[in-house]
């Protein structure tokens, strides 16, 4: 099945842990604990209030870039940006049981995350989003059919899930360029019904 994975964010009226607990309400079976400019400290809470709603919904529960606090909480994985620890020295440091994702933005950047023995990779951004500082070029559909060509004529199998402003309504042709997921964020949370919004994507993904 085509796979969506929700990336924690706030608003003025939605913390982090409500807005995990939102998209597991619309069915959303992937979320990702993402506060960068948070302290461990303050992470660590949320965290756990995370970790104990994906628990109880059977969901996969990953944080961003915190390896230490992954190994720590036992979550199911870390995932990786460019500038956080490298993947082969996440996955020395953690082991296999753990999953571990990195983040691309070219073909070379799938070459040396599947190298270093990433479990899949977050590939953006699809278009602009004002969820993420230091934004990498725009891939763009076309982007990621190249990408996805290249990773079949070089025969790394590895999911890929496309991430960066993406909408209910991209769904169809995200699908078609051979991308393995999505992942979502701000279109969820600035939905008029979150939860309603997240089930009608899950169930455009599995047409």
């Amino acid at each position: 099945m085509f796979q969506v994975q929700f990336i924690t964010h706030y608003t003025d009226t939605i913390g982090y842990v409500e807005s995990a607990r939102l998209a597991l309400e619309g069915g959303c079976r992937w979320i990702q604990l993402r506060m960068k400019d948070a302290t461990d400290e303050e992470a660590e809470p949320v965290a756990r209030d995370i970790q104990e709603l994906c628990r109880a919904c059977d969901a996969y529960f990953v944080i961003d870039d915190r390896v230490e606090l992954v190994k720590r909480l036992h979550v199911d994985g870390v995932h990786l940006g460019k500038l956080d620890m490298p993947v082969d020295e996440a996955r020395a440091y953690l082991g296999e049981e753990f999953i571990i994702g990195g983040t691309a933005n070219t073909f070379e950047d799938v070459v040396r995350l599947h190298q270093a023995g990433a479990d899949y990779i977050g590939c953006g951004p699809f278009r602009y989003t004002t969820t993420k500082k230091n934004l990498a070029p725009i891939l763009g559909l076309e982007g990621y059919r190249r990408i996805v060509e290249q990773m079949c004529e070089e025969g790394i199998n590895l999911p890929i899930v496309g991430i960066g402003g993406v909408t209910m309504e991209d769904i169809p042709d995200l699908k078609a360029t051979g991308l393995n997921g999505i992942a979502l964020s701000g279109s969820i949370l600035r939905a008029e019904n979150p939860v309603e919004e997240m089930r009608r994507i899950i169930e455009e993904c599995k047409r």
